[in-house]
């Protein structure tokens, strides 16, 4: 009995010259295009690396855990950065993931008339069409606005808390969480929508058969489904979120001073990369880099943490 690398190879040549070349042709250019990705990524890596030496090698790892930004002084730390890029992404995905998830489960199963959901599943993508600019124009003309009486109130009620311990001034680290759900909901709807559509249509019929409930087979069955391709999604957002850029900026206020609140301005590693990095000059060109090495390594730790968990929830179901 042959092994499947023996039929390969065996069909491999049956097959007629054209169609052979054809399919080594195809695998060697796969191979290229993939090894492309990778040496970009390495290059990149590379470089940022290159470029933060100076500032590992004068500040090491209290570089991580220093809240001070002193120019004149040629003193840096990327605390206050690092703090408000893991709470900023972290709290939005608190928001966004129900929000997500729900919507999908609002446009996959017919709760509504098909054309209504349509129109929702359309203005959901073309959300995400929109520019990170114009979201941040909208959050300090339109959003902050509305919301500043809402902080105010939490202000008043819960100041004694620290993360509302600060009076609410214009932009803070709360406007960019708001905006930064914004900006991921369309990734985690779209994607949540996909993989609750890939979802057979038997286990639907099998769960209604033994008797269960619309909501008992949503919850019971079809999420668990699609838990694998979720999962994967919310990851992909969270690593969107840490790595925005334009939107935050504008609105989260590029504060260098510490604080819990999230009502006081704060600031994220891309903003303060946006914010600096034109006008930086000597150590404070390796600080940042240094800064940028950090968001990278966030970013594919969180990565691997997504691999992981889908291999894991995909054995499972």
């Amino acid at each position: 009995m042959r092994s499947a690398s023996t039929i390969d190879a065996f069909t491999l040549r049956r097959r007629p010259p054209a169609e052979k070349f054809t399919d080594i042709g195809f695998r060697q250019l796969t191979l290229v295009l993939a090894g492309s990705v990778a040496a970009i990524l390495l290059a990149i890596f590379l470089t940022v690396f290159q470029g933060a030496r100076e500032a590992m090698a004068s500040f090491g790892l209290s570089f991580l855990t220093s809240s001070s930004w002193d120019p004149v002084n040629n003193q840096y730390g990327a605390f206050v950065a690092i703090y408000g890029t893991l709470v900023t992404s972290l709290l939005s995905l608190l928001i966004a993931v129900p929000l997500g998830v729900g919507t999908a489960i609002f446009i996959t199963e017919d709760l509504i008339p098909r054309r209504p959901r349509e129109l929702i599943g359309l203005m959901v993508e073309l959300l995400a069409a929109i520019p990170s600019v114009v979201l941040g124009l909208w959050a300090i003309f339109v959003m902050e606005p509305v919301i500043r009486p809402v902080l105010v109130l939490l202000h008043g009620l819960l100041g004694w808390f620290p993360l509302f311990s600060t009076a609410p001034q214009g932009p803070g680290t709360a406007p960019a969480v708001l905006i930064l759900v914004v900006m991921v909901l369309p990734i985690i709807t779209a994607i949540s929508r996909d993989a609750l559509n890939q979802v057979p249509i038997e286990l639907r019929q099998g769960a209604y058969g033994v008797g269960t409930t619309r909501w008992g087979a949503i919850f019971n069955v079809i999420l668990p489904a699609a838990i694998s391709s979720i999962t994967g999604g919310v990851m992909l957002s969270l690593g969107r979120a840490m790595g925005e850029t334009m939107a935050v900026t504008m609105i989260i206020g590029n504060s260098l001073n510490f604080s819990f609140s999230l009502l006081a301005p704060g600031n994220t590693i891309a903003s303060m990369l946006a914010n600096q990095f034109g006008e930086a000059d000597g150590i404070q060109v390796s600080a940042l880099m240094y800064a940028a090495l950090i968001l990278m390594v966030l970013t594919f730790a969180v990565n691997v943490v997504a691999q992981y968990i889908v291999r894991r929830l995909s054995l499972r179901y």
